[in-house]
């Protein structure tokens, strides 16, 4: 148990030397009890040196030496108690007996040892009133009757011995149980303040994958129609004078998609941006960064059908021949393949599938133009597979003139989709000099 309070028996403060006050009011308070005691002690010193038959000037001293223990109550209860019972035959020492008792109760000694030296106090204090009680009657100084004597030593034990030490007992146990309770609070802080950096740690974490969240949310909206428009540019370029006809309708192409891109990137600000506003109305402060990642998603998936108004409505399996027919358009040969029977599954799980699909699409246009693609999705009884593989590339070509940015992200957005749905993931070159896109994800 931690030593608290104003009575550290025998444990003075780390590094105090041989001052062991805590404080300077204990020091003066305590400084001030020994004075007292030395005075009373001093002034019955003179009664016992007539009564010892020694000078009065040893008995003073005596008395002063005895009295002056008392400003070591704080460091050594227990010899400022030994000191009073063995003084106290000579009539001195009450004081330092009471206090002395008290600083010992309100100590962290154990209760044994508090309750012997109580003991011994009691009796020492009953003895002593006992004899010097018989002593006054032999005098004539009391003439009461005999049955006092026995009733003032124990009244007198009592009064000196039971006040002093159930009052440090109380003090003592509120002592320790107020510094209980500051562990206690120190210890509530302590775990507040750590759950407090949890909490940041938490959050810089909630938006650290929120902006992942987004920046992959915006991939998916602009990132395919702008890769078939870049491919459409080159090709565009290369046929201008050759086939004035094929430039026209290629020219068409992209500005259609690049119209689709506009409109889906504008769909996504706006919700960003109403979003925003309802917030601040709502709420007076900036939106939250998790509502900032809900919109991107929703515009995201809203944004492959021109002509949905619906929220959270996105691409599904379904629109797979349309995709793949854009990819066509731009001049890749792409295979399409389905097994099992065709059925409907969990928003979440066809638009990550239309997602992988999409995107290793778009990896193809970027970094082999012109390959033969072969797209095969199985309709298995509990998961869904697709497989993206494109064959070697061909020589340069005008296809493979238009060199398509990227920034890597791809297949880490396709891994991240199909693993946060319990599926897996896999993606690498083929030995035919390839690439392969593969993942599986749960039906349920």
């Amino acid at each position: 148990m931690t030593t608290t309070g104003e009575d550290r028996a025998g444990a003075p403060p780390e590094g105090a030397g041989p001052w062991w006050w805590g404080r300077l009011r204990s020091a003066v308070l305590d400084v001030s009890l020994a004075v007292v005691s030395a005075l009373e002690c001093g002034v019955e010193g003179v009664r016992f040196a007539k009564d010892a038959g020694i000078p009065v000037a040893a008995g003073v001293v005596f008395g002063v030496l005895a009295g002056s223990v008392l400003v070591l109550r704080r460091r050594w209860p227990i010899a400022v108690v030994l000191v009073s019972i063995a003084v106290m035959p000579a009539q001195m020492g009450f004081l330092m007996g009471i206090v002395g008792l008290y600083t010992l109760a309100a100590s962290e000694l154990p209760r044994r040892i508090i309750g012997s030296l109580a003991g011994m106090s009691f009796v020492g204090t009953l003895i002593v009133t006992f004899v010097w009680a018989r002593q006054d009657m032999a005098r004539g100084s009391l003439t009461f009757g005999d049955w006092v004597i026995p009733f003032a030593s124990i009244t007198t034990a009592l009064g000196m011995t039971a006040p002093p030490l159930l009052l440090g007992l109380y003090v003592g146990a509120r002592r320790r149980l107020m510094e209980s309770l500051r562990e206690r609070a120190d210890s509530l802080e302590r775990e507040l303040q750590l759950l407090a950096e949890r909490a940041e740690e938490r959050a810089e974490w909630a938006r650290n994958e929120e902006r992942t969240r987004i920046a992959r949310e915006m991939h998916d909206v602009v990132a395919h129609r702008v890769s078939l428009m870049v491919v459409h540019a080159a090709a565009l370029q290369a046929v201008a004078r050759k086939d004035p006809e094929k430039a026209v309708k290629n020219a068409a192409l992209v500005g259609d998609m690049g119209r689709q891109a506009l409109t889906e990137l504008r769909e996504m600000l706006g919700v960003l941006r109403s979003g925003g506003a309802r917030a601040d109305r709502a709420q007076g402060a900036v939106v939250p960064l998790a509502a900032v990642g809900a919109a991107a998603a929703a515009a995201a998936d809203r944004g492959w059908s021109a002509q949905d108004d619906v929220a959270g409505e996105g691409p599904c399996l379904s629109e797979l021949d349309e995709l793949i027919g854009q990819s066509a358009a731009a001049g890749m040969v792409v295979d399409l393949s389905v097994e099992g029977e065709t059925r409907s599954y969990a928003r979440e799980v066809e638009q990550t599938a239309f997602r992988v699909v999409q995107e290793a699409l778009t990896n193809v246009h970027k970094h082999a133009a012109g390959a033969k693609t072969h797209v095969r999705l199985a309709h298995r009884v509990s998961e869904i597979a697709m497989q993206v593989e494109n064959e070697p590339p061909p020589e340069a070509s005008s296809e493979s003139s238009a060199r398509l940015p990227s920034g890597g992200n791809g297949l880490v957005g396709m891994k991240e989709r199909v693993v946060a749905l319990g599926g897996v993931f896999v993606s690498g070159p083929t030995d035919a000099g390839g690439f392969r896109v593969s993942a599986v994800i749960p039906a349920a």
